[in-house]
């Protein structure tokens, strides 16, 4: 691994915004559309298994300092892990049109994510729920816009993401198991302009 990389993963996707200009992904000699999603989801993933491990494994699970929550503004407690990950997209979004990220699945708890995905994003997530360790890739044209589309494996990294989502009342899946795929990352990028 390059030596750079954990600098440019720990300054986080601010970072890796600025590195990768919009013209370096449409130019032939700039940094390949799926080399930027690969960029990009190694530093979403790091912060998002870090999270998960030491906030919500250590401090919620483990060591009972404070307590998450998917009502985490009401019970004043920490947000989910896909709760933290959504803020960051929705935040992101606020500030760029480069990229857009987001966390989908097969077995949503969040009924309407299910509803609002492309064709291209059920393949990509079905194709990371029956090859583990894989990623997906494709294009696809959303609303006249061309888009390269990666979809990564969203794993259950600690033992509180299988219970979180096997326990909560919407789960459409109730058997996952630490290890488990249990949804996927999409990651989209415009190839227009």
């Amino acid at each position: 691994m390059p030596r750079n990389f954990n600098k440019l993963a720990a300054a986080g996707l601010g970072a890796l915004m600025l590195a990768v200009a919009p013209q370096t992904v449409a130019n032939a000699d700039g940094i390949e559309p799926r080399d930027v999603t690969d960029m990009l989801h190694a530093v979403m993933d790091s912060d998002r298994t870090i999270y998960t491990k030491m906030i919500v494994g250590r401090l919620v699970a483990k060591h009972k300092l404070i307590k998450a929550s998917e009502f985490f503004e009401d019970d004043v407690a920490a947000p989910l892990p896909a709760q933290m990950f959504r803020m960051g997209a929705e935040a992101v979004a606020d500030r760029t049109d480069l990229f857009e990220y987001s966390l989908q699945s097969l077995w949503p708890i969040n009924k309407p994510n299910a509803e609002n995905q492309t064709e291209l994003e059920k393949e990509g997530l079905q194709f990371v729920a029956d090859n583990i360790g894989e990623n997906f890739y494709g294009e696809e044209e959303i609303d006249g816009t061309t888009y390269f589309t990666a979809v990564y494996p969203d794993i259950a990294v600690a033992e509180v993401c299988a219970s979180c989502h096997n326990d909560h009342k919407d789960s459409p899946r109730t058997d996952f198991k630490l290890g488990d795929v249990m949804g996927g990352v999409v990651i989209r990028i415009p190839l227009d302009g």
